[in-house]
């Protein structure tokens, strides 16, 4: 059972509207949505294998989501592999949850051409934002039309008509659902007593008309002689004719046919990511999914005039790494580049490819800056909406930030994204020497205590580090902390003290680890190190069996240790601010999420967007993965800063998912301690306690911030209103509202917003794109909430999609110019040829891309002065058939397919359906 699957267990307990899990038999939207996922990743994954030239070897059935990471060659990356599936099922399910009584998003009321419109206005959304490389938007709109699209095949009578494939018009704009039923005309009969396998009237069936059921529930009339929904919310179904027509479990009114609703719900998903693959291509799907290789690399760099040897030192380290990771299962699977002075910051630069990224840190210069402090937190919120989830993040300078009003929005973005932020500070002598500039002055500047606190409070909040280091000795701090990108790190301990006290810190080390560092960062901070053999070292005697080497630079030090499994012990001394950090390698890992009661019409838990309430008791949600064999046993809530802890209860749900419960949440900082063992049968005893620890920080909070997902297409130059709500449980008063975004597009909202005790606020944010803003790009909304006195904050972040309205739903046409056939049946010394002219018609936007999917002869691509592209293909006469995937500017798809001896055109997922249906016999 997946995390959201145990989620909608609860949920559908209260009756919840569309596919449901019932005693464990029936197939949620969860788990029709994690199936469709792992089968089309896997065949992804085959494509590219062999188009590359290697073998690919199919994972057992049924798939999962280990499995399918590994047999792609990317075991690494299965945490993102996960929690890319779970965003697309989390979104999934909070249509029932947010929007269980529209209609048009659950196909309901036979509103079936504005579900249609719902699906085909999420793909372009999904298209646009894939081409801009923003994924975590893509993969969001995926779980929202995904619902729709499911709800389909339980909520109409597609199934009961006879089809036998699902609707491939649901998935194309300018093509027709179906012959919808007239608003007059009848389509359903009385069930006969609890019987409601025949109520669908017989002349509906016959002539193919589409029909689905009317859903209430509240007192409503539905049209006379219409079917409804069905079950025991549904007030409809009490009305003449009485019953109802779902499928969504195997008890519904038409449950008998829950089995092939949910086969074609699978079929028709796989279907909808056969069609992004194809428009985005094989890696990006991939990269949208989560799979890649190492971690990404992401450089956020002060350019100002005194930041020369800086810069110099990120080029080489960059070198370095591209260099000695290259062709690596440590490989950065993505490049970021962020840089930042004053008055400016940007732009951001994302690529795959490490020449181009070298380039572009290579083009970097020092140069200006005017006044001493800098744009270094605008730069951070741009590299914390532009990263993918779960980076490691580096940030160069030597000043201190000139917009400290970006803390609360940055802190935000930090713990959605739970990526790990360190910054590389190079003022440590208190001297800021600029470069000759305005009136040809010198500046010197000390960078104040508070100044550089609010980067250690960053740094600690993310899990990183705040590196204080001479210029000189810079390169050798980033090549410290640079040196591990492995995708599979993992935290085992991490605490920090300010004012420092002297404290022993234990954690536990497990076979499965490799590569275990202590890193700590202060000065004049002394450890004492035991391992679990009671060998002891300190800072002093670093000679010992355990400890590998020991370095330090600026106020990091660093020790490498030989991963002996079992309990260790460091102690630190120190009365001056520190931190302290534990990592390694390891396959054994988690995620989590704080989960809540939702108030929606069917109960069930949603989960929390942004932080859980203060002074009530929480609910954790857990995922444990990486291991058959370990489970969790203790789930501990432990001040960042204290030695304070909650203890958790911990409920076991089945496939690695556990839901904690806890009686408070601290009221600081805290971070999810998580204990467990590995009963793998080949570990010792003693060896088989494992811990990780979350990296991000997390704080409660009395506010709830909420912002409307309905709509979040931002088209270019039109004004867009957001509408969001406040929400305290303490005292009231007039609460600061900041809005703020990482394009730095202007917002117009309300400052402040008065709240009684208790109670509840609504504003808006008006924001407007520019009108030449590039299609796909996402403007990242931060509405964050501050209570009297500033102690109490929270938050809502929404991604929005730049999307001009679409008048393109055509796609592209193949013309074969020209064939030339040398073939007989001695193949191997003979060629073929053909000629293809693309083009996307009159009113089209112009084709975008052409690529190879068949075939493995030569292709050359040229394009004329009117923009007709020309496509030349040779190939030996023994591979005598090819396919061109043709992509316009909106997505719209075409497969053009030829041999050597005719052609044709046209979108066909015969293949892709035919797999579809032969995993579903084997697994169902």
């Amino acid at each position: 059972m997946t995390v959201l699957a145990v989620l909608c267990l609860l949920l559908l307990q209260t009756g919840a509207h569309g596919f449901g899990i019932f005693n464990g038999k029936s197939l949620s939207h969860q788990a029709i949505t994690e199936r469709a996922a792992l089968n089309v990743t896997v065949q992804v994954c085959r494509s590219l294998a062999l188009s590359e030239g290697r073998d690919f070897t199919f994972p057992r059935q049924p798939f999962t989501a280990s499995s399918v990471a590994a047999a792609c060659g990317a075991s690494k990356s299965l945490k993102s592999f996960i929690k890319t599936i779970q965003r697309i099922q989390r979104k999934n399910l909070q249509t029932d949850i947010k929007y269980a009584l529209s209609a048009r998003r659950h196909c309901d009321n036979e509103e079936l051409d504005a579900g249609k419109k719902i699906i085909t206005d999420g793909l372009s959304v999904i298209k646009a934002s894939n081409k801009q490389q923003n994924f975590v938007s893509a993969t969001s709109s995926l779980g929202r039309i995904f619902h729709t699209l499911q709800d389909f095949y339980s909520h109409s009578n597609w199934v009961e008509i006879g089809h036998k494939f699902p609707n491939t018009n649901l998935i194309k704009a300018n093509a027709r659902v179906g012959n919808i039923a007239a608003k007059t005309r009848a389509t359903c009969q009385r069930c006969a007593g609890n019987d409601c396998r025949n109520n669908i009237r017989s002349d509906i069936l016959k002539n193919n008309i589409l029909t689905s059921g009317y859903f209430s529930v509240n007192s409503f009339s539905k049209p006379s002689g219409k079917c409804s929904h069905g079950g025991v919310l549904d007030s409809t179904s009490l009305m003449e004719p009485k019953g109802g027509i779902n499928k969504d479990t195997l008890d519904s009114s038409h449950g008998h046919l829950h089995s092939q609703a949910a086969n074609m719900a699978i079929a028709a998903t796989s279907e909808l990511l056969e069609d992004v693959r194809i428009a985005a291509g094989d890696k990006a799907f991939l990269e949208m999914m989560g799979l890649f290789k190492g971690k990404p690399l992401c450089f956020v760099v002060d350019t100002t005039g005194s930041m020369g040897d800086d810069i110099a030192a990120v080029k080489e380290v960059t070198a370095s790494i591209i260099d000695s990771k290259l062709g690596t299962p440590d490989e950065p699977s993505v490049y970021v580049l962020v840089p930042f002075s004053d008055p400016d910051f940007g732009p951001l630069i994302r690529t795959t490819d490490p020449e181009i990224f070298k380039a572009y840190i290579n083009s970097l210069r020092a140069a200006g800056g005017g006044d001493i402090p800098e744009l270094s937190l605008s730069g951070l919120q741009l590299a914390l909406t532009g990263a993918p989830p779960n980076s490691e993040i580096f940030i160069f300078t030597d000043a201190p930030a000139k917009d400290k009003h970006l803390r609360n929005p940055v802190i935000a973005l930090i713990e959605q994204t739970k990526s790990v932020v360190n910054f590389m500070i190079t003022n440590v002598l208190g001297i800021r020497q600029q470069t000759p500039g305005k009136g040809n002055q010198q500046q010197s500047y000390r960078m104040a205590r508070a100044d550089g606190q609010l980067y250690r409070d960053l740094a600690q909040t993310s899990g990183g580090q705040a590196v204080e280091v001479s210029k000189r000795n810079l390169l050798e701090a980033i090549n410290i902390l640079t040196e591990s990108t492995s995708s599979s790190l993992v935290t085992l301990l991490q605490a920090s003290r300010n004012p420092g006290k002297t404290e022993i810190f234990p954690f536990s080390v497990d076979e499965s680890v490799r590569n275990l560092t202590i890193y700590t960062t202060g000065s004049n901070v002394e450890f004492t190190l035991i391992d679990p053999s009671g060998v002891v070292q300190n800072y002093v005697n670093t000679a010992g069996s355990s400890i590998i080497s020991s370095q330090t630079v600026g106020n990091l030090h660093t020790v490498k240790l030989l991963t002996l499994a079992g309990v260790w012990e460091i102690g630190i001394v120190s009365n001056n601010p520190y931190s302290l950090k534990v990592v390694g390698e390891s396959s054994i890992d988690f995620l989590f999420d704080f989960i809540v009661e939702s108030d929606g019409p069917f109960g069930g838990f949603d989960v929390i967007d942004n932080r859980p309430t203060a002074g009530e008791n929480a609910s954790l949600l857990v995922t444990l993965f990486g291991s058959d064999s370990a489970t969790v046993t203790e789930v501990t809530l432990v001040e960042s800063s204290g030695s304070g802890q909650v203890n958790g209860t911990v409920e076991a749900q089945g496939g690695g998912e556990y839901i904690v419960h806890f009686d408070r949440i601290p009221s600081v900082e805290f971070v999810v301690l998580v204990k467990g063992q590995n009963n793998d049968g080949v570990s010792r005893a003693s060896s088989r306690f494992f811990q990780r620890q979350s990296a991000t920080s997390l704080r409660a909070s009395v506010l709830t911030v909420t912002a409307d997902e309905l709509d979040i297409v931002l088209e270019p130059g039109s004004l867009k209103s957001v509408l969001f709500s406040v929400t305290t449980t303490g005292e009231g008063g007039r609460f600061t509202i900041q809005a703020t975004n990482d394009q730095d597009l202007p917002l117009f909202y309300p400052t402040n917003l008065l709240l009684s005790a208790g109670g509840s606020a609504n504003g808006t944010v008006n924001v407007t794109a520019p009108a030449h803003t590039p299609s796909g790009t996402v403007v990242t909304l931060t509405v964050g909430a501050v209570a009297p006195g500033g102690a109490d904050t929270n938050y809502a972040v929404l991604h929005l999609t730049v999307l001009p309205k679409v008048t393109d739903f055509t796609p592209p046409v193949c013309k074969r110019l020209s064939l030339q056939n040398r073939c007989s049946k001695n193949c191997n010394q003979l060629m073929w040829e053909v000629s293809i002219q693309v083009s996307d018609g009159v009113n089209g936007t112009g084709v975008d891309s052409v690529s190879l999917r068949e075939g493995s002869g030569t292709m050359n691509i040229s394009t004329a002065a009117d923009n007709t592209t020309t496509v030349t293909y040779v190939a030996s006469c023994c591979s005598s058939k090819m396919q061109l995937v043709v992509v316009d500017k909106v997505g719209n798809v075409e497969i053009c397919s030829f041999s050597a001896a005719s052609w044709t055109s046209r979108v066909d997922y015969s293949v892709l359906l035919f797999f579809v249906f032969t995993f579903l016999k084997v697994c169902l």
